[in-house]
């Protein structure tokens, strides 16, 4: 029998459940495709061109590609012309590119760039291997449709790496990777991308929805913890205790650093989702994760809250942004506070507007 006074016998995931290669070779002369340069994304490619694996020595210089190609042309100045080209197309990357990885806003635009993919696909089909790489925060179902869509060809392979990690994170190549699919696959890829992308990998086994719904559980815990902060501050607002006492109990009791940069954003009013994570991908994960919910039977009543204080702050920002008023271009989610204020009889997004009035 144990003693009880013992410490706990603490098994922990290894932050690597992939072989190492012994020998250089694994990824030799393999080309990177990367499509999708939002906060997270650029960060990834950025560090992928800057920092790829240190055993391979004919790698090549990632082909990156967005819509946006300012994007493109910004990465590729920043990191210069050897460590990165800008591909001409989808097809391009379709085509030329082994391994294809994939980091886009939405489910639609996701399936759109995949059947492009595989329209490329159909005029030449490809004759060695080539693994598609999903990073994307997507509905899990939605992997079995572009497995179907994708793997139909020789030699294709798609595996769900979701990663988790805010953009400071991913910049500091600290995100983890959550992988799910074909081993081999994983392997690879993981040998590609630790450390030069993120610290650690997560292997949930070869369901390729695993993954994704690690992630939205994963989304759930950070949606949950932003709402509770965001009503812990705007009660603090209400019963003039004031938001600074708030962030100062974060910081000496819950000092996680996300829930510091949360608190930090709601309590400095910083908005701006061009240096964070936009609203409207707050809201579709919300509703990816209430749609789960529903699935397995399993009530999350916080995130039922937060998706309508995230609608919420959303309509008060289009409002603002429609008068003229002074506001971020885009919102990022910790705006969901402006639906706790508006709830609570306050000024969605200006605290110097609402006198403290202290409610008995």
């Amino acid at each position: 029998m144990a003693n009880p006074l013992s410490p706990p016998i603490l098994t922990e995931q290894p932050s690597f459940p992939f072989s190492r290669p012994t020998t250089p070779g694994l990824l030799d002369h393999r080309q990177v495709g990367f499509v999708g340069l939002g906060n997270i994304g650029y960060a990834m490619a950025k560090n992928l061109a800057q920092n790829g694996p240190n055993n391979v020595s004919n790698l090549q210089p990632p082909k990156v590609w967005n819509r946006t190609i300012s994007k493109s042309e910004k990465l590729v100045q920043q990191v210069g012309k050897d460590k990165a080209s800008i591909a001409g197309s989808l097809e391009e990357i379709a085509l030329e590119c082994d391994i294809i990885i994939v980091n886009l806003a939405n489910d639609d635009v996701v399936r759109s760039v995949y059947s492009r993919f595989a329209e490329a696909l159909k005029s030449a089909p490809p004759t060695k291997k080539k693994i598609f790489v999903e990073t994307s925060t997507i509905y899990p179902s939605l992997a079995g449709d572009l497995d179907k869509l994708i793997c139909s060809f020789p030699h294709t392979h798609l595996i769900t790496c979701p990663v988790l990690g805010s953009a400071v994170v991913a910049d500091k190549s600290q995100l983890t990777l959550i992988m799910s699919g074909d081993y081999p696959s994983k392997k690879e890829v993981a040998n590609l991308l630790v450390p030069s992308v993120g610290r650690k990998a997560l292997d949930l086994g070869g369901d390729l929805e695993k993954a994704l719904t690690y992630k939205l559980m994963a989304n759930s815990m950070v949606l949950g913890t932003m709402e509770i902060l965001a009503e812990a501050l705007t009660f603090a607002d209400k019963s003039g205790i004031g938001g600074e006492r708030v962030l100062d109990l974060v910081k000496d009791f819950f000092p996680a650093p996300s829930m510091i940069n949360y608190a930090e954003r709601m309590a400095h009013e910083k908005f701006d989702g061009n240096t964070g994570f936009a609203i409207d991908g707050g809201i579709k994960d919300a509703t990816h994760i209430r749609r789960l919910s529903a699935k397995y039977n399993c009530p999350m009543p916080a995130i039922d809250v937060a998706h309508q204080h995230l609608i919420t702050a959303r309509a008060i920002h289009l409002k603002e942004k429609n008068e003229g008023k002074d506001v971020a271009s885009t919102l990022d989610w910790s705006g969901i506070i402006a639906g706790t204020r508006a709830g609570a009889g306050l000024d969605g997004f200006d605290r110097n507007k609402d006198a403290t009035v202290v409610e008995i």
